[in-house]
């Protein structure tokens, strides 16, 4: 198989939405946590306490997809340079590793989209335990 320039190339644009979708993921989080540590200041629930941990993971699992995300873009670019310096052994190995970061970080961002609604069961099951005592 020949890797072209324009073959890491294709995986620019899809880095870049992945990068957005995870920045906006994060700052949603990060504002989420700020109002649920204030809230738990105010009345220390340990529900609270239970989505806090479940957005911990969650934030942790953000910050591995952004990682793994930018060292994918960082090895498509030296594959580039091995293509055009040809440097073809190089070249393949850095793609190579380029996609196997970006599916790691795909895999991050599916396990985070599964833990997501820990936090909802959380309250779902609160209501319910309210509602049954009810």
């Amino acid at each position: 198989m020949t890797l072209e320039v324009s073959t890491p190339a294709l995986l620019f644009p899809a880095i870049s939405l992945l990068f957005l979708s995870f920045t906006n993921r994060f700052l949603h989080l990060a504002a989420l946590i700020r109002k649920l540590h204030s809230d738990w200041l105010v009345a220390g629930d340990v529900l609270l306490e239970a989505q806090i941990a479940n957005l911990r993971r969650r934030l942790t699992l953000i910050r591995a997809m952004q990682l793994l995300g930018a060292l994918s873009l960082f090895l498509c670019v030296v594959a580039m340079l091995g293509v055009v310096g040809s440097w073809k052994v190089t070249a393949m190995v850095a793609f190579t590793i380029a996609l196997a970061l970006m599916a790691a970080s795909l895999a991050c961002l599916v396990w985070e989209v599964w833990i997501s609604g820990g936090a909802l069961r959380i309250l779902l099951n609160a209501m319910e335990k309210d509602a049954g005592g009810k």
